[in-house]
């Protein structure tokens, strides 16, 4: 696997390159190449979570001195997101060098995205075992850091529920509420949909595997009805 412009991109140089292959292979890939000798991404995967959160974190104390924890917390998640990190991933060409099954090659859907997501999580958590704690922050703060003026200008950090909440109260002064409409599946596999009303008006309805995904969707599909920019 040639990935000489991946590092080069990155600045970075692996002394150990099976951890890269690792970080660069689904369990797709291994699915449909049993005899390939190297592991899938997801045990880096979750190092390179818990790496990028607490460098996050510690960016974000040091850079926002004025901000409660709950301030700092929103800006967080919008900065380590799947949609985000799904982005990040594109901008550095991830696509070309993550090993899947064909399959998974096909999709680019959401679910691609995600895996996307997941593997950036675990190339940041192979640059943090081959690398050392300074230069995976450096690493992050290459391609992560210049999307905090972004958040914060057009309201990245605000979750949809709170944005919605926001403008009704604003426009109509009126506070959303969410009541399930339909709830389905077994206990493991549930499936809700949910109607968010101001007053007795159904205004949107979301749909999710919990009743809080539901909910949020359902004010995303709204806020986008409405045409409010973040």
């Amino acid at each position: 696997m040639v990935t000489k412009s991946l590092e080069e991109n990155l600045k970075i140089h692996f002394n150990n390159p099976e951890l890269l292959r690792e970080a660069l292979t689904h369990r797709s890939y291994l699915n449909e190449n049993p005899s390939e000798r190297t592991y899938d991404n997801e045990r880096l995967e979750y190092l390179g979570d818990a790496v990028l959160e607490l460098i996050v974190s510690e960016f974000l104390f040091q850079k926002f001195p004025e901000y409660a924890e709950g301030q700092l917390t929103s800006v967080r998640a919008a900065l380590v997101n799947y949609q985000m990190l799904g982005r990040i991933a594109k901008e550095i060409n991830l696509q070309k060098y993550i090993m899947l099954s064909r399959g998974e090659a096909k999709d680019t859907g959401k679910a691609r995205e995600v895996i996307m997501a997941n593997a950036l999580e675990a190339l940041i958590g192979a640059i943090y075992l081959d690398q050392g704690y300074q230069k995976t922050q450096s690493v992050i703060a290459q391609i992560l850091f210049p999307k905090i003026d972004e958040i914060l200008s057009l309201g990245l950090y605000k979750d949809s529920k709170s944005l919605l909440q926001e403008v009704a109260q604003e426009e109509w002064r009126v506070t959303p509420n969410y009541k399930v409409l339909e709830e389905k599946g077994p206990d493991h596999h549930k499936h809700f949909t949910v109607g968010v009303f101001f007053g007795d008006e159904l205004k949107g309805k979301g749909a999710g595997s919990s009743k809080q995904e539901a909910e949020s969707n359902a004010a995303e599909k709204l806020l986008e009805q409405l045409n409010v920019k973040r």
